[in-house]
Protein backbone atom coordinates (compact mmCIF):
# COMPACT_ATOMS: atom_id res chain seq x y z
CA UNK A 1 0.00 0.00 0.00
CA UNK A 2 1.46 3.44 -0.97
CA UNK A 3 0.82 6.60 1.47
CA UNK A 4 1.89 10.08 1.44
CA UNK A 5 1.95 12.22 4.24
CA UNK A 6 2.73 15.47 4.79
CA UNK A 7 5.73 16.28 8.17
CA UNK A 8 6.51 19.64 9.39
CA UNK A 9 9.57 19.08 10.91
CA UNK A 10 11.84 21.77 12.69
CA UNK A 11 16.15 21.25 12.89
CA UNK A 12 17.91 22.93 15.37
CA UNK A 13 19.15 26.61 14.25
CA UNK A 14 16.50 26.69 11.27
CA UNK A 15 13.62 27.31 9.58
CA UNK A 16 10.76 24.45 9.43
CA UNK A 17 10.20 22.88 5.93
CA UNK A 18 7.72 20.55 5.07
CA UNK A 19 8.10 17.46 3.30
CA UNK A 20 6.64 14.77 1.70
CA UNK A 21 7.16 11.27 2.45
CA UNK A 22 5.92 7.88 0.13
CA UNK A 23 5.82 4.95 1.69
CA UNK A 24 7.91 2.03 -0.65
CA UNK A 25 7.91 -1.27 0.86
CA UNK A 26 7.26 -0.56 4.40
CA UNK A 27 7.76 -3.84 5.91
CA UNK A 28 10.40 -6.70 5.52
CA UNK A 29 8.22 -9.12 4.10
CA UNK A 30 7.14 -6.43 1.37
CA UNK A 31 10.71 -6.07 0.63
CA UNK A 32 11.45 -9.41 0.02
CA UNK A 33 8.52 -9.59 -2.27
CA UNK A 34 10.33 -6.46 -4.37
CA UNK A 35 13.79 -7.97 -4.46
CA UNK A 36 12.36 -11.55 -5.49
CA UNK A 37 10.38 -9.67 -8.53
CA UNK A 38 14.07 -8.28 -9.43
CA UNK A 39 16.17 -10.95 -9.10
CA UNK A 40 14.17 -14.15 -9.84
CA UNK A 41 14.98 -15.89 -13.26
CA UNK A 42 19.07 -14.39 -13.30
CA UNK A 43 17.27 -10.70 -13.23
CA UNK A 44 15.10 -10.93 -15.94
CA UNK A 45 12.99 -7.89 -15.00
CA UNK A 46 16.17 -5.90 -14.54
CA UNK A 47 17.08 -7.06 -18.46
CA UNK A 48 14.29 -5.89 -19.46
CA UNK A 49 13.90 -2.26 -18.07
CA UNK A 50 13.84 0.57 -20.42
CA UNK A 51 15.25 4.14 -19.46
CA UNK A 52 12.54 6.10 -17.84
CA UNK A 53 11.57 8.84 -20.46
CA UNK A 54 9.08 10.66 -18.76
CA UNK A 55 10.30 14.85 -18.57
CA UNK A 56 13.26 13.90 -20.34
CA UNK A 57 13.43 17.58 -22.31
CA UNK A 58 12.81 20.77 -21.43
CA UNK A 59 13.28 24.34 -23.80
CA UNK A 60 15.90 26.11 -21.81
CA UNK A 61 18.64 29.06 -21.72
CA UNK A 62 20.91 30.82 -20.09
CA UNK A 63 19.51 33.54 -18.12
CA UNK A 64 21.11 37.09 -16.71
CA UNK A 65 19.47 36.86 -13.67
CA UNK A 66 21.56 35.99 -10.57
CA UNK A 67 21.32 32.97 -8.33
CA UNK A 68 21.78 33.90 -4.29
CA UNK A 69 22.02 31.77 -1.65
CA UNK A 70 18.75 31.73 0.55
CA UNK A 71 21.38 30.80 3.46
CA UNK A 72 24.90 29.83 4.61
CA UNK A 73 26.50 27.28 2.41
CA UNK A 74 26.56 23.70 3.90
CA UNK A 75 29.42 20.02 2.54
CA UNK A 76 28.69 17.24 4.24
CA UNK A 77 32.20 15.21 2.75
CA UNK A 78 31.91 11.91 0.80
CA UNK A 79 32.23 8.34 2.84
CA UNK A 80 34.73 6.10 0.09
CA UNK A 81 33.02 2.47 -0.95
CA UNK A 82 34.12 -0.20 1.72
CA UNK A 83 32.93 -3.29 -0.06
CA UNK A 84 34.92 -5.67 -2.60
CA UNK A 85 35.28 -6.17 -6.25
CA UNK A 86 32.91 -7.78 -8.29
CA UNK A 87 34.72 -11.22 -10.24
CA UNK A 88 35.65 -9.18 -13.02
CA UNK A 89 37.49 -6.73 -11.06
CA UNK A 90 34.62 -3.86 -10.82
CA UNK A 91 34.99 -2.06 -7.78
CA UNK A 92 31.92 -0.44 -6.24
CA UNK A 93 31.00 2.88 -6.66
CA UNK A 94 28.22 5.51 -5.13
CA UNK A 95 26.49 5.80 -8.39
CA UNK A 96 24.17 3.10 -10.07
CA UNK A 97 20.48 2.73 -11.44
CA UNK A 98 17.34 3.00 -9.51
CA UNK A 99 14.61 0.82 -11.05
CA UNK A 100 10.84 0.99 -10.66
CA UNK A 101 7.62 0.33 -12.18
CA UNK A 102 6.02 3.12 -14.15
CA UNK A 103 2.87 4.43 -14.44
CA UNK A 104 2.71 1.90 -17.74
CA UNK A 105 3.18 -0.99 -15.56
CA UNK A 106 6.42 -1.53 -17.24
CA UNK A 107 9.90 -1.84 -15.56
CA UNK A 108 12.56 1.24 -16.13
CA UNK A 109 15.65 2.99 -14.57
CA UNK A 110 16.97 6.37 -13.78
CA UNK A 111 20.29 7.57 -12.51
CA UNK A 112 20.51 6.90 -8.70
CA UNK A 113 23.28 7.71 -6.31
CA UNK A 114 24.16 6.64 -2.67
CA UNK A 115 24.85 9.63 -0.34
CA UNK A 116 26.14 9.71 2.99
CA UNK A 117 24.00 9.79 6.32
CA UNK A 118 23.51 8.82 9.86
CA UNK A 119 22.64 4.97 8.45
CA UNK A 120 24.08 4.70 5.61
CA UNK A 121 21.13 4.23 3.49
CA UNK A 122 20.28 7.25 1.53
CA UNK A 123 19.78 7.10 -2.71
CA UNK A 124 19.64 10.57 -4.30
CA UNK A 125 18.14 11.20 -7.74
CA UNK A 126 15.27 13.39 -9.29
CA UNK A 127 11.73 13.51 -7.80
CA UNK A 128 10.14 12.11 -10.73
CA UNK A 129 12.20 8.75 -10.24
CA UNK A 130 10.42 8.35 -6.84
CA UNK A 131 7.09 9.88 -7.28
CA UNK A 132 4.82 9.07 -10.24
CA UNK A 133 3.86 12.34 -11.80
CA UNK A 134 1.95 10.76 -14.33
CA UNK A 135 -0.96 9.57 -11.48
CA UNK A 136 -2.79 11.79 -9.03
CA UNK A 137 -0.76 10.73 -6.45
CA UNK A 138 1.39 7.78 -5.13
CA UNK A 139 4.85 6.22 -5.91
CA UNK A 140 6.70 4.52 -9.02
CA UNK A 141 6.05 0.92 -8.15
CA UNK A 142 8.93 -1.82 -6.55
CA UNK A 143 11.42 0.73 -6.28
CA UNK A 144 15.11 -0.46 -5.81
CA UNK A 145 18.29 0.75 -6.18
CA UNK A 146 21.72 -1.19 -7.70
CA UNK A 147 24.85 0.65 -7.41
CA UNK A 148 27.94 0.55 -9.72
CA UNK A 149 28.61 -0.24 -13.41
CA UNK A 150 27.47 -3.41 -14.05
CA UNK A 151 25.98 -6.01 -16.37
CA UNK A 152 22.31 -5.79 -17.12
CA UNK A 153 20.44 -8.05 -14.70
CA UNK A 154 23.01 -8.53 -12.14
CA UNK A 155 23.98 -6.85 -8.49
CA UNK A 156 27.34 -7.97 -7.54
CA UNK A 157 27.02 -5.00 -4.77
CA UNK A 158 23.50 -5.93 -3.68
CA UNK A 159 20.34 -4.65 -4.47
CA UNK A 160 18.40 -2.62 -2.35
CA UNK A 161 15.04 -1.94 -1.82
CA UNK A 162 13.29 1.12 -1.00
CA UNK A 163 11.99 1.80 2.03
CA UNK A 164 10.94 5.59 2.18
CA UNK A 165 11.38 8.40 0.03
CA UNK A 166 11.33 12.32 0.64
CA UNK A 167 10.86 15.22 -1.37
CA UNK A 168 9.55 18.52 -0.69
CA UNK A 169 6.42 19.20 0.25
CA UNK A 170 6.08 21.40 -3.17
CA UNK A 171 6.79 19.18 -5.63
CA UNK A 172 4.03 16.36 -4.78
CA UNK A 173 1.58 19.09 -4.01
CA UNK A 174 1.64 21.22 -6.90
CA UNK A 175 4.69 19.80 -9.30
CA UNK A 176 7.05 22.18 -8.23
CA UNK A 177 10.42 21.66 -10.47
CA UNK A 178 12.04 23.46 -8.64
CA UNK A 179 12.10 21.03 -6.17
CA UNK A 180 12.18 17.88 -8.61
CA UNK A 181 14.48 15.84 -6.12
CA UNK A 182 13.97 13.32 -3.97
CA UNK A 183 16.11 11.04 -1.25
CA UNK A 184 15.07 7.43 -0.57
CA UNK A 185 15.76 5.18 2.40
CA UNK A 186 17.16 2.22 1.46
CA UNK A 187 17.05 -1.73 3.35
CA UNK A 188 20.63 -3.19 3.51
CA UNK A 189 21.49 -5.18 0.38
CA UNK A 190 20.95 -8.74 -0.46
CA UNK A 191 21.99 -10.53 -3.32
CA UNK A 192 20.72 -14.07 -4.57
CA UNK A 193 22.97 -17.05 -4.54
CA UNK A 194 20.44 -19.27 -5.50
CA UNK A 195 16.18 -18.89 -6.41
CA UNK A 196 14.34 -17.59 -4.04
CA UNK A 197 17.14 -16.97 -1.43
CA UNK A 198 19.08 -13.91 -0.21
CA UNK A 199 22.23 -12.97 1.57
CA UNK A 200 22.34 -9.86 2.86
CA UNK A 201 25.61 -7.95 2.04
CA UNK A 202 25.49 -4.37 4.07
CA UNK A 203 24.21 -1.06 4.61
CA UNK A 204 24.65 0.96 0.97
CA UNK A 205 27.13 3.50 1.91
CA UNK A 206 29.42 0.73 3.50
CA UNK A 207 29.44 -0.89 0.12
CA UNK A 208 28.98 1.30 -2.19
CA UNK A 209 30.39 4.67 -0.77
CA UNK A 210 28.88 7.41 -0.35
CA UNK A 211 28.54 11.08 -2.51
CA UNK A 212 28.77 14.08 0.32
CA UNK A 213 26.17 16.57 0.00
CA UNK A 214 26.41 20.42 -0.15
CA UNK A 215 24.22 22.96 -0.45
CA UNK A 216 23.75 26.93 -0.98
CA UNK A 217 26.98 26.85 -3.06
CA UNK A 218 27.75 29.33 -6.03
CA UNK A 219 26.38 28.78 -9.49
CA UNK A 220 29.29 29.95 -12.13
CA UNK A 221 32.01 26.85 -11.00
CA UNK A 222 32.12 23.93 -13.23
CA UNK A 223 31.18 20.04 -11.93
CA UNK A 224 31.27 16.73 -12.62
CA UNK A 225 27.91 15.09 -13.99
CA UNK A 226 28.11 10.82 -13.56
CA UNK A 227 25.06 9.12 -14.72
CA UNK A 228 24.15 6.51 -17.25
CA UNK A 229 22.42 8.75 -20.21
CA UNK A 230 20.99 6.07 -22.68
CA UNK A 231 18.55 8.23 -24.89
CA UNK A 232 19.00 9.46 -29.05
CA UNK A 233 19.81 13.20 -29.66
CA UNK A 234 16.70 15.47 -31.26
CA UNK A 235 18.88 14.46 -34.55
CA UNK A 236 19.07 11.27 -34.02
CA UNK A 237 22.37 10.32 -32.78
CA UNK A 238 22.87 7.89 -30.11
CA UNK A 239 25.95 8.12 -28.79
CA UNK A 240 25.31 6.20 -25.06
CA UNK A 241 24.36 3.25 -24.32
CA UNK A 242 22.75 3.46 -21.06
CA UNK A 243 25.06 0.33 -19.78
CA UNK A 244 28.43 2.34 -19.37
CA UNK A 245 28.59 5.31 -16.18
CA UNK A 246 29.52 8.46 -18.37
CA UNK A 247 31.41 11.57 -16.80
CA UNK A 248 31.17 15.26 -18.48
CA UNK A 249 32.35 18.31 -16.30
CA UNK A 250 31.41 22.22 -17.71
CA UNK A 251 30.30 25.23 -16.03
CA UNK A 252 26.93 25.74 -14.39
CA UNK A 253 24.96 28.88 -15.17
CA UNK A 254 21.29 30.57 -13.71
CA UNK A 255 18.54 29.27 -16.64
CA UNK A 256 16.08 30.09 -17.66
CA UNK A 257 12.69 27.22 -18.37
CA UNK A 258 9.83 28.05 -20.16
CA UNK A 259 7.51 24.34 -19.21
CA UNK A 260 7.74 23.24 -16.65
CA UNK A 261 7.96 26.79 -15.28
CA UNK A 262 11.15 27.02 -12.65
CA UNK A 263 11.68 29.70 -10.89
CA UNK A 264 15.26 28.89 -10.27
CA UNK A 265 16.63 26.48 -12.40
CA UNK A 266 20.35 25.61 -12.82
CA UNK A 267 21.97 24.59 -16.14
CA UNK A 268 25.43 22.42 -16.78
CA UNK A 269 27.25 22.19 -20.36
CA UNK A 270 26.37 18.91 -20.68
CA UNK A 271 26.26 16.66 -23.81
CA UNK A 272 24.38 13.40 -21.98
CA UNK A 273 21.04 13.09 -23.70
CA UNK A 274 17.84 12.85 -21.32
CA UNK A 275 16.61 9.28 -21.29
CA UNK A 276 18.57 7.16 -18.56
CA UNK A 277 20.64 10.09 -17.66
CA UNK A 278 17.70 11.94 -15.52
CA UNK A 279 18.72 11.61 -11.75
CA UNK A 280 22.11 11.88 -12.70
CA UNK A 281 24.79 13.50 -9.89
CA UNK A 282 26.01 16.99 -10.33
CA UNK A 283 29.31 16.85 -8.08
CA UNK A 284 31.40 19.67 -6.70
CA UNK A 285 35.13 18.59 -6.00
CA UNK A 286 34.98 15.33 -7.70
CA UNK A 287 38.67 13.37 -8.26
CA UNK A 288 38.25 10.84 -10.19
CA UNK A 289 40.93 8.62 -9.18
CA UNK A 290 38.84 8.17 -5.82
CA UNK A 291 35.57 8.69 -7.71
CA UNK A 292 34.01 10.63 -5.02
CA UNK A 293 32.84 14.46 -4.26
CA UNK A 294 29.69 16.39 -2.80
CA UNK A 295 26.24 16.57 -4.53
CA UNK A 296 24.57 19.84 -5.16
CA UNK A 297 22.16 19.06 -8.58
CA UNK A 298 20.68 16.68 -10.12
CA UNK A 299 19.54 16.09 -13.80
CA UNK A 300 15.79 16.30 -13.89
CA UNK A 301 15.70 17.11 -17.50
CA UNK A 302 18.19 18.45 -20.72
CA UNK A 303 18.05 20.90 -23.29
CA UNK A 304 18.76 21.51 -27.16
CA UNK A 305 19.63 25.65 -26.01
CA UNK A 306 21.21 26.45 -29.65
CA UNK A 307 18.92 24.11 -31.69
CA UNK A 308 21.59 22.21 -33.07
CA UNK A 309 20.08 18.60 -32.66
CA UNK A 310 22.24 17.64 -29.89
CA UNK A 311 21.80 18.04 -26.42
CA UNK A 312 24.05 20.82 -24.74
CA UNK A 313 22.54 21.10 -21.39
CA UNK A 314 21.65 19.50 -17.96
CA UNK A 315 18.70 21.19 -15.70
CA UNK A 316 18.70 20.73 -12.02
CA UNK A 317 16.98 22.47 -9.26
CA UNK A 318 18.91 24.61 -7.31
CA UNK A 319 20.16 22.88 -3.89
CA UNK A 320 19.56 25.90 -1.35
CA UNK A 321 18.62 25.60 2.59
CA UNK A 322 15.27 23.72 1.70
CA UNK A 323 17.64 21.05 0.08
CA UNK A 324 19.95 20.66 2.51
CA UNK A 325 17.00 19.93 5.26
CA UNK A 326 15.07 17.56 3.02
CA UNK A 327 18.65 15.98 3.13
CA UNK A 328 18.94 16.37 6.74
CA UNK A 329 15.43 14.62 7.27
CA UNK A 330 16.01 12.02 5.12
CA UNK A 331 18.89 11.10 6.92
CA UNK A 332 17.04 10.48 10.18
CA UNK A 333 15.18 7.32 8.65
CA UNK A 334 16.49 3.81 9.73
CA UNK A 335 15.43 0.78 7.72
CA UNK A 336 17.09 -2.40 8.67
CA UNK A 337 17.37 -5.84 6.79
CA UNK A 338 15.17 -7.91 5.00
CA UNK A 339 16.88 -10.98 5.23
CA UNK A 340 15.39 -13.47 7.55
Amino acid sequence: MVTLSSILVTLPAQAAVEVATVKLADSSAVAREVAEFWLADDGANLRAATPYTVHTEMTAERSTAEIVPDGKPGVAAPVAPGGAAAPDGTRPTPSGKVYFIGDDNQPHWCTGTAVQGRYRNVVATAGHCVFDVEAPMGALGKWVFVPGQVAAGTAPFGLYVGKMGTAPYAFDDVRDYDRDYAFVNVYQGVVSPAPGTFTNVGRLVDVAGGQGFAFNQPVGPPVDVLGFPAGAHPDGSRPYSGATLERSAGATFAASVGVPRMDQPVGVESPFTGAGSIGSAWLNRYTADTGLGVLSGVTISVSDTDGDGRYDTGVSPYFGSEAGQVWKIATLTWTGIITR
